[in-house]
């Protein structure tokens, strides 16, 4: 449509211009004493308009030869910014192949184009960019070579090249170059020394994933495991792992919160401090639980901190691994001493909402051997005996039957109770 368009103004105008041309009787008449020159009107139009474009052309050409002086000068600024860039480029790309030599080499033939360039007065584009990664492609080599002073140095140009109060994006390009310096810090087993330059960072940058999981590293290799599970617990909303990693690495860290107690009221402490969804993992209650028994706490709170452990493996028989349920039994076995009411009814109804479960059943039968309920424990511990899977609770089941036989008077049932125990303690050894 356009072209159709052009089309008609042309034809347009050809068809005006051979009217006007055609029928022009007009004529110009130079005087030039003595001479008289006369020129039809449309001759000295068309001399006009060619006098026009001549000067026009000489003009346009009289300016670009003035200018080649400068359009050189451009030229050779464009060729050394992108030799440049080529050779930043170049050093990235040796850093991801591994040849960190070639990197580091590639890097420092871009710094030294910049410096020409400075040193010429020339103003380079994203200099400041420019320069600082070239510093931190250096000192990434340098650092994967072992070259620690010369990673040293570049990290420190690379700081000086992007202030802390300058634009967005440089302030951006320095923390960056602080999260590398951290890590690189890390990788040299100085955690301490990480921590301190994660310190450093701005409170939004302290808290993006990468800062996190250098801090998560840092703090459990410098044995800080309350910040170490303060880090985890940040990654984990911030969905930085899957459910069941975060999972665990909250347990394992947790647990070694745990462990560094040293008495049950600082165990006591520690454990308060926890996240109700960590205080209601199974294995980790257990381990609590165990942690206060040997640190002489009140069977009491033994059985407070087991009692999310045992709903679960009430509720859901198979939900517990069978290293975890054998912990919880024996835990709680070892809390029966001072059994209250309402702990014995929680068995008892445990174990005749499954009647099958020989655990419970074993359960059951300590807890009122416990209570003094000695029939009803002979019972209970007869019928689990023969049906429990782990050898050291059918030598417990042995046991505790043995010292029944003994308090009725029948040492023939006592000893073959304590022959069997013994037959399965040296099954399990």
């Amino acid at each position: 449509m356009r072209a159709a368009l052009w089309f008609l103004i042309l034809f347009g105008m050809a068809a005006a211009a051979a009217l006007f041309a055609g029928n022009n009787q007009g004529s110009v008449t130079l005087f030039w004493p003595p001479y008289r020159i006369d020129l039809s009107l449309n001759l000295v139009l068309l001399l006009l308009a060619l006098g026009f474009v001549t000067l026009y052309a000489a003009l346009r050409a009289l300016a670009a030869l003035l200018e080649l002086p400068r359009e050189a000068r451009r030229w050779r600024l464009r060729q050394k910014e992108r030799a440049m860039h080529g050779a930043l480029l170049d050093g990235l790309a040796h850093l991801l192949a591994g040849r960190f030599v070639r990197a580091r080499r590639a890097a420092d033939a871009a710094l030294q184009q910049e410096q020409a360039l400075q040193a010429g007065g020339e103003t380079v584009a994203h200099a400041v960019a420019l320069r600082t990664l070239a510093h931190v492609v250096a000192a990434e080599g340098s650092h994967a070579l072992q070259d620690r002073s010369t990673r040293e140095t570049h990290l420190r140009a690379a700081l000086a090249s992007a202030p802390a109060q300058g634009p967005v994006r440089v302030q951006e390009l320095r923390e960056g170059v602080q999260l590398r310096a951290a890590r690189w810090t890390l990788d040299d087993r100085d955690p301490a020394g990480a921590l301190e330059q994660l310190a450093a960072l701005p409170h939004g940058a302290a808290r993006r994933t990468l800062a996190l999981r250098i801090k998560l590293k840092a703090a459990r290799l410098a044995g800080r495991t309350g910040d170490a599970l303060e880090t985890a617990r940040l990654l984990a909303k911030h969905r930085a792992f899957s459910a069941t990693a975060a999972q665990g690495i909250l347990r394992s860290l947790a647990t070694n919160l745990l462990d560094g107690a040293h008495d049950a009221a600082q165990l006591q402490q520690l454990w308060t401090a926890l996240e109700p969804t960590e205080r209601n993992m199974p294995e980790l209650a257990i381990h609590a639980a165990q942690r206060l028994a040997a640190l002489g706490g009140e069977p009491s709170q033994v059985r407070a901190w087991l009692l999310p452990a045992w709903e679960r493996l009430v509720e859901l028989p198979h939900a517990l691994p069978d290293a975890q349920a054998l912990k919880l039994v024996r835990t709680l076995e070892a809390s029966l001493d001072s059994l209250d009411a309402a702990w014995l009814a929680r068995i008892e109804a445990a174990q005749q909402a499954n009647p099958r479960d020989s655990r419970l059943q074993y359960l059951a039968g300590v807890a009122c051997l416990r209570r003094g309920l000695w029939g009803k424990a002979q019972q209970l511990l007869t019928q689990a005996v023969t049906q429990l899977h782990d050898a050291s609770l059918r030598a417990s089941a042995w046991c505790h039957l043995a010292t029944l036989a003994e308090q009725r008077g029948d040492a023939e049932a006592a000893a073959q109770a304590w022959k069997n125990a013994a037959l399965q303690v040296a099954q399990h050894t």
